[in-house]
């Protein structure tokens, strides 16, 4: 029965590709699919009784209490001039070349990124808002595609993002699983921690787009006349202060530990509110369809969390999640090489999985035993995070290019796509690379004393072992 809950996993991949249902249902009908054949072969039916227990204990993590702030955010930065504003003012302040459109766009993306949550949600929204300033400012149809997918995907490496909040929250887990299992005495990690951990290579990757557009816009033709953007006016330039001030206070202070994730979130969604009540963005009607995007944005995630989590339930009651770990432990080389294996799955599973459900589908199910054999989590978390934004750019299927050809539209031809992306994902590369030649780059604070983590930081899910030791056998000795 444990290779039938890995045929789950790929029937998952091909619903979401082949029938573009939501993902919490394709997710869900796996699960229930995977239970119904574990009770027919023997498994025991009480042992889904915990499902409650756990998705109550999932629930009660203060960090979820930011998923609807976040999705709020992102619905109010759409609603707001804060992208016009922001982008014309960088524009502005910079020196007038072609590469000046293109670092104002990726600065845009690494600072609203994170806002809007997943690739898929921060490349339709820069669709809309960023795409439109690129081609007044003379960037090629071509190239604007590529920034905006590029763009997009900034959210997943730079912190703190909603893709680092539960990416955090997973590896705390499946680190809390590993150390238990092999009997080792290790500190666990927290969310901060890969906060802190992504800083430094998503510093040096920011830089390193900006230097790739500096050198792809050597001897270009300077813009025509008619695509010169004017100067920002007074009101822009103010919102641009203000928003920029404000973002850079919150993301900086969560990422450098000074704020609650939570309460960071909360002061930005009420500062964005009071915002679009100013501006009159939430009349007529407005405040409604504010509450009901909200309210389905966050709601698919939590329903997507509920379905991972039934579906890890019905995996680890047909003994699929023993066997990944079985594999892994028998794997020769390396705990570098075998986490290489583990990466490569993650970026295959990229092809068809948002960074959500690659969180909580594939993560949970992987991590723990890769931890076992590789015992540096940060390490781990930050090169899968780079992994999922290089798979969501690789052509042809990367995710978070298919999204930004999908709502841009036009008829630029995709080769010409893939050759704007080529110099960034060579920057990706060589970023990822380093993380993993050097973990160093991921442990610049270890020198400090490690504070005790806060409530708000850790809020470690019950290991499944608490909650159905019926259906858990002994664990594995991966130390023989």
């Amino acid at each position: 029965m444990a290779a039938f809950g890995l045929a789950l996993l790929v029937l998952i991949g091909l619903g979401l590709a082949l029938t573009g249902l939501p993902a919490f249902l394709v997710v869900l009908a796996a699960a229930v699919l995977g239970a119904v054949i574990a009770v027919a072969g023997g498994a025991d039916p009480a042992v889904f009784a915990a499902l409650p227990l756990r998705i109550g204990s999932l629930l009660d993590n203060d960090l979820f209490q930011a998923i609807p702030l976040y999705v709020l955010m992102g619905a109010l930065l759409n609603r707001l001039p804060v992208t016009d504003a922001l982008f014309s003012a960088i524009l502005a302040a910079a020196p007038r070349s072609r590469a000046a459109p293109v670092i104002a766009g990726l600065g845009l993306g690494a600072l609203l990124g994170p806002m809007n949550g997943s690739a898929g949600a921060s490349v339709f929204a820069l669709s809309r808002t960023l795409a439109p300033s690129l081609a007044a400012s003379g960037v090629p149809e071509a190239e604007r595609h590529a920034l905006v997918a590029l763009a997009g995907t900034l959210g997943v490496v730079v912190p703190p993002s909603l893709v680092l909040i539960l990416l955090g929250d997973a590896m705390l887990s499946a680190h809390t699983i590993a150390v238990n299992t092999a009997g080792r005495a290790d500190r666990i990690i927290n969310t901060q921690d890969v906060f802190r951990g992504a800083l430094v290579p998503a510093a040096l990757f920011l830089f390193l787009a900006c230097c790739v557009a500096l050198w792809t816009s050597r001897g270009a033709a300077p813009a025509a006349p008619e695509t010169i953007r004017p100067a920002p006016t007074g009101g822009q330039f103010a919102i641009a202060v203000t928003a920029l001030s404000m973002l850079i206070a919150l993301l900086g202070g969560v990422a450098a530990g000074y704020l609650h994730v939570v309460e960071a979130a909360a002061c930005g969604a009420v500062a964005l509110f009071l915002a679009a009540l100013v501006c009159g963005r939430l009349a007529g009607g407005g405040l409604q369809r504010l509450l009901s995007e909200t309210m389905a944005g966050a709601g698919a995630l939590f329903a997507l969390l509920i379905a991972a989590t039934t579906l890890t339930l019905a995996l680890r009651v047909l003994g699929s999640d023993r066997l990944i770990a079985a594999w892994l432990a028998g794997l020769p080389g390396s705990p570098a090489q075998v986490t290489l294996v583990v990466l490569l799955v993650i970026g295959l599973a990229a092809i068809v999985l948002d960074a959500f459900e690659i969180i909580f589908v594939v993560i949970p199910i992987v991590a723990p035993p890769l931890l076992m054999r590789s015992p540096d989590a940060v390490w781990a978390a930050v090169l899968i995070l780079f992994c999922l934004q290089t798979s969501f750019l690789l052509p042809p299927f990367g995710y978070a290019l298919m999204a930004a050809q999908s709502a841009l539209g036009g008829r630029v031809a995709a080769r010409a796509v893939w050759r704007a992306l080529a110099p960034y994902l060579l920057a990706q590369a060589l970023v990822a690379g380093l993380v993993f030649a050097f973990p160093q780059m991921v442990h610049w604070r270890d020198a400090a004393p490690a504070a005790a983590p806060r409530p708000a930081e850790t809020g470690a899910r019950e290991p499944f072992e608490r909650l159905a030791p019926a259906a858990e056998p002994a664990p594995l000795n991966f130390n023989k």
